[in-house]
């Protein structure tokens, strides 16, 4: 087996899995790469692509490529974008910040979760390319409140609302670990944390881990541990229905995206409540296990409301192609966690832009192959399904 271990020996995104499992304690590196119950989704989100084919034309003229693309209001300069995600600093110090960059570089959307652990403002005032935030709906209606003022005033190009987190899902792996926000010592992982000191010094004497944008709301994650699921399902307000989203959208007023939606019926349902954008998206896998992939389920939803509503296949997503055949069935841009979260784990800043650097390199010599010079050359007809 070829040894990995520097960036330089990452050449795709399963090798900077192979790194992060090699520099995080396995807690850590288990919250990352699990997923729920048996994990079936999680992996049927990638193997999904492996059953549809491209076909591809030649002698068509691919010298010049054109992979821009607009979603959420905002012109990208390549279809894939960085999913928000939780807990960035656990996975390495630099954390949202290093991932910010990262996108900023890239020119491509970046998105922060409500359990970022660098805040709204921060990343408001530091980073100029196009700005995500991730809503969890609490309990507590004034931290709501608190956060979408804040994403106001900090010029946040769009909410996304995650609406398939009503209770946490069953991720034994974390259960087996005993992973909490913040990390809590146990002794079946103790022997991981201390055979990982580089991370361990990090955590321990660079600024202080907390939930920047909840700390003064609640004490959960950031002064009290507990597990992501136990969060989602004590935190959050299970009444969140179509009518609390619709009010979230008109109180924000800007572009207005639902994370999570997998039915036509749901899907209808967001163009009807006024959002601009749905993220097809299972969590990772993270949630509803035996759920379908997003992209066995895109076709559908963009014969549904592609033309009413950006769509944005989320999840799965560790090759260029896959992008490719994602936009050839509809979608305006994909996106994904996993395939930028190893690579935060691996080196930083620096893994996410060799990450993205290999990503988009794949998605233009796709593009060069298959005959195509801008994405909106893509389309079904160079797709073959198989049986």
């Amino acid at each position: 087996m070829r040894r990995i271990t520097t960036i330089a020996d990452c050449h795709n995104v399963n090798d900077f899995r192979s790194l992060a499992k090699k520099r995080l304690p396995f807690p850590i590196f288990d919250y990352i790469d699990g997923a729920a119950d048996d994990e079936v989704t999680r992996h049927r989100n990638t193997a999904a692509y492996e059953d549809c084919d491209l076909i591809p034309n030649v002698l068509a003229g691919v010298e010049n490529i054109d992979m821009t693309t607009t979603a959420m209001g905002q012109k990208l300069a390549m279809p894939l974008f960085l999913s928000p995600t939780a807990l960035q600093r656990l996975f390495h110090w630099q954390g949202e910040r290093g991932v910010a960059r990262a996108a900023e570089k890239f020119g491509t959307f970046f998105g922060i979760s409500s359990l970022a652990t660098v805040s709204i403002e921060e990343i408001g005032e530091r980073i100029s390319t196009p700005k995500m935030f991730q809503l969890y709906v609490h309990k507590d209606k004034g931290l709501n409140r608190s956060m979408v003022e804040r994403c106001k005033a900090a010029k946040f190009d769009a909410i996304t609302l995650t609406v398939d987190t009503i209770v946490g899902g069953n991720r034994e792996r974390c259960l087996r670990s005993g992973f909490t926000s913040p990390p809590k010592i146990t002794p079946a992982s103790f022997l991981s944390y201390a055979t990982k000191p580089a991370w361990a010094l990090n955590y321990m004497f660079r600024e202080n881990f907390e939930l920047s944008n909840l700390k003064d709301h609640v004490a959960e994650g950031t002064n009290v541990a507990l597990s992501v699921a136990e969060y989602f399902s004590t935190m959050l307000d299970q009444s969140l229905d179509w009518s609390m989203a619709e009010d979230i959208r008109k109180d924000w007023g800007g572009e207005f995206c639902l994370k999570g939606i997998m039915s036509v019926e749901d899907a209808k349902r967001a163009v009807d409540i006024g959002a601009t954008a749905i993220m097809v998206s299972n969590h990772g896998g993270r949630q509803l296990d035996g759920s379908r992939a997003p992209f066995d389920q895109l076709a559908e939803i963009c014969d549904a409301v592609g033309d009413k509503i950006d769509v944005i296949c989320d999840g799965g997503i560790t090759r260029g192609s896959h992008v490719l055949k994602a936009l050839s069935v509809g979608a305006k841009a994909c996106s994904g966690g996993r395939l930028y979260l190893y690579a935060l784990a691996a080196a930083g800043q620096a893994g996410v832009e060799r990450s993205l650097g290999l990503l988009q390199a794949e998605i233009e010599r796709d593009m060069k192959l298959m005959g195509v010079t801008s994405l909106d050359q893509l389309n079904r007809d160079n797709l073959r399904y198989r049986a």
